[in-house]
């Protein structure tokens, strides 16, 4: 919603900011936003992490800043590439500092055997930083040649050992890899919201196996916006390509009066 609101937001978010049920705010920091610049959202786009907050009792703090646009650009996102690095992030909140050591040491074990440029930063907070809750995680982003930013996210589970979530995250990274397409599967629906917002024009993306989250929303796109999206398939490579003309927002805020 913030680009298409009348002022620009500037908003400082509280709470939790890694779970096990919504895209950590890694992950929007350093795969959703790119995303959402390619529908020239750009100048101003903004989200830094202030404080981590753990659940159950949160207690971080984020900044997030979004500009304004009049009118988003189409998308045609069908060039997925090869994967040239992977970066991420471990981070750790009212821990042992080598927790995150440990996390980073057993998914590079895992990720070295796709490639050699792995490079995960350890990021721990002490003190009101640190939130309210201990706990830890990783957040994984492999990148390929033509840009493309897929993403993987895990939080520990109680009891479990960084060890097991290093792999677990690694494992989780190239199951999504393998999907293969432009758009890894916590951002298909966001990226068919887009598509649809656009001015009346083509939007194409490539994108992996569909999940049954994004199958029921191109069900809700087709009831509550009128847009059917073509879909082809790609047996050789078994991705789908989708592809849909936007109905603009302009044109949306008026018909809802």
């Amino acid at each position: 919603m913030a680009p298409f609101a009348k002022k620009p937001f500037a908003l400082t978010l509280t709470g939790v900011t890694n779970n096990e049920q919504d895209p950590s705010v890694d992950v929007l920091r350093t795969v959703t936003l790119p995303l959402i610049r390619r529908f020239g959202v750009e100048d101003g786009l903004e989200l830094k992490i202030s404080k981590r907050g753990a659940a159950p009792l949160g207690g971080g703090e984020v900044y997030f800043k979004c500009p304004v646009v009049r009118a988003l650009k189409p998308l045609q996102f069908t060039a997925v590439g090869k994967i040239k690095r992977i970066r991420g992030i471990a981070y750790s909140t009212r821990v042992s500092p080598q927790t995150a050591n440990r996390v980073v040491d057993s998914a590079r074990g895992m990720l070295n055997t796709l490639l050699p440029d792995v490079y995960i930063y350890t990021d721990h907070y002490r003190g009101v930083e640190a939130g309210k809750s201990p706990g830890f995680g990783l957040s994984l982003v492999a990148e390929t040649t033509t840009n493309v930013h897929i993403s993987a996210d895990c939080v520990a589970r109680p009891s479990e050992l960084p060890e097991d979530l290093g792999k677990r995250a690694a494992k989780y990274l190239l199951e999504e890899v393998s999907r293969g397409g432009c758009v890894d599967t916590q951002h298909q629906a966001l990226c068919l919201q887009l598509m649809v917002l656009c001015p009346e024009d083509v939007s194409k993306v490539q994108v992996g196996q569909l999940s049954p989250f994004t199958i029921q929303y191109l069900r809700d796109i087709r009831e509550y916006f009128g847009v059917t999206f073509k879909v082809s398939t790609d047996q050789e490579t078994r991705t789908t390509t989708l592809s849909a003309i936007g109905v603009g927002f302009a044109n949306l805020s008026k018909k809802m009066g």
